[in-house]
């Protein structure tokens, strides 16, 4: 049974790995998205820049957090990120599943979501869990989605919808990601 879920709920995950996926319909006037991952510490920031995997960084170097390849179909755009929760770091505390446009903003696209699946439930299992994200103001260029974070021995997802309007740079540095100049794709 999928979960929906509203902004600030969360659910116990019995998985050990899971895929995040964005999803929207391509439309004339929407944004292109990408999807992103940060893993934090305890203190709510990336341990270093490689705790950060999007299109040009697409393998955390554990290789147990990975961007998929962007695909159309017949139920729109989808972006992966696979992450096996099970044998992540101790030290990793949350990891952030996060939307970012490079043009436009999320006031633009009105049907994006996540789904949450079980990556041993196989290709055609249902989702875990489903959030329609709805950005807050419309100016935002950036969305913390949802979160995987850890509670007890166990991980539970948080649905989140934080928006940020100084892009995907904005959303990295606020969660420590170091940022050159004129490096727009952090």
């Amino acid at each position: 049974m999928t979960h929906a879920m509203v902004k600030g709920s969360n659910i116990p995950l019995e998985a050990t790995a899971v895929r995040a996926v964005l999803q929207w319909s391509p439309e004339a006037g929407k944004p292109d998205i990408d999807v992103s991952a940060l893993l934090l510490g305890a203190d709510g920031r990336v341990r270093s820049d490689e705790d950060f995997v999007f299109y040009n960084q697409p393998r955390h170097p554990s290789g147990l957090v990975r961007h998929r390849p962007k695909r159309r179909g017949p139920e729109g755009i989808t972006d992966p990120i696979e992450v096996e929760l099970g044998a992540l770091d101790p030290d990793v505390k949350c990891v952030v599943i996060a939307a970012s446009v490079d043009s436009g903003s999320f006031g633009q696209v009105d049907d994006l979501k996540i789904l949450l699946y079980d990556l041993a439930a196989g290709a055609d299992a249902e989702a875990i869990a489903e959030y329609h994200v709805v950005a807050e103001t419309g100016d935002e260029s950036a969305l913390n989605c949802g979160e995987l974070y850890r509670r007890g021995d166990g991980w539970k997802f948080r649905a989140v919808g934080q928006g940020y309007d100084t892009g995907l740079v904005g959303l990295a540095t606020a969660f420590g990601i170091t940022v050159e100049d004129g490096d727009q794709a952090a």
